[in-house]
């Protein structure tokens, strides 16, 4: 758990293998289940919308650490994924991501990236490759086309969307569901078993879904985006294990040494390894 020349073939094989399993940055083999679609129209009132996403996020909203591992599974465009991430998050941005393959639990990461929201750091030790001196979101942008900073991400796998944001107004639907205005995104709450929990957010073509909680937190999380210019879908689930919550996390968690033989890589050549694997 948790602890400037072109791109040869070999590493962009590697940098599309990290957009892939970073995505928020996603069942291997077949095709993902169908989810069943968000209720339309304009629904009625729902006067008690403050105190059901209180309810709904009481514990997710207490979240200053998250360590645990996410297995990965889905499509981005027409490439299919699989692979885990050991994933650890703090407050105020920190991030560590270390990506592997499905079956590989031990030895060298695929990638590791860390650091602080405007100092970010992603090391690949298999290529001897490193990138310094971006933002987090930049870097998971950079390798995914979906921009989610660190905060943001420990949102998502706590079961707090995309972080919480106080309603402003709420309406219900004949399914039992209830969709609450929280900023720029809507945040869809289902009652179970007498319980309020977080059910989908949406944020333009983003979509988080909760698909099973183990407990308190979300066991498997649906991440989708709808096609933007580029055609690309990306449908991925995480199915998160080995959780633990609020331990401590020390600074030498979100650090990496770099070996002096490192070669500096760009920004611009994920993204260009990242398209030219979704095409």
């Amino acid at each position: 758990m948790i602890r400037p020349t072109e791109t040869d073939t070999r590493t962009s094989n590697t940098i599309l293998f990290i957009a892939l399993v970073t995505t928020v940055i996603i069942g291997a083999g077949g095709c993902a289940p169908k989810l069943t679609p968000l209720p339309g129209g304009p629904g009625t009132p729902f006067a008690d919308y403050a105190a059901a996403y209180a309810a709904a996020t009481e514990r997710c909203r207490g979240v200053r650490t998250y360590a645990g591992v996410l297995d990965m599974s889905g499509r981005a465009g027409d490439t299919r994924i699989r692979g885990r991430v050991d994933a650890g998050f703090a407050a105020s941005g920190l991030i560590r991501l270390e990506g592997r393959p499905p079956a590989l639990a031990f030895g060298r990461p695929i990638f590791v990236l860390v650091g602080r929201p405007d100092d970010a750091m992603l090391v690949l030790p298999r290529d001897d490759r490193v990138l310094t001196g971006a933002s987090s979101e930049a870097i998971v942008e950079a390798l995914t086309g979906v921009a989610l900073t660190a905060d943001e991400l420990r949102a998502v796998v706590s079961g707090c969307g995309l972080g919480v944001v106080e309603p402003s107004g709420g309406r219900a639907y004949e399914s039992g569901l209830v969709a609450l205005d929280t900023g720029g995104s809507t945040t869809w709450l289902r009652n179970s078993g007498g319980a309020w929990r977080p059910f989908a957010t949406i944020r333009g073509p983003l979509e988080i879904r909760y698909e099973e909680f183990e407990g308190t937190y979300p066991a498997r999380i649906r991440i989708r985006t709808a096609p933007l210019n580029s055609g690309m879908q990306t449908d991925i689930t995480l199915r998160a294990s080995d959780v633990d919550i609020n331990s401590e996390l020390g600074p030498e968690v979100f650090r990496e040494p770099v070996p002096d033989s490192a070669i500096p890589i760009t920004l611009e050549e994920l993204r260009r390894a990242r398209i030219q694997g979704e095409s």
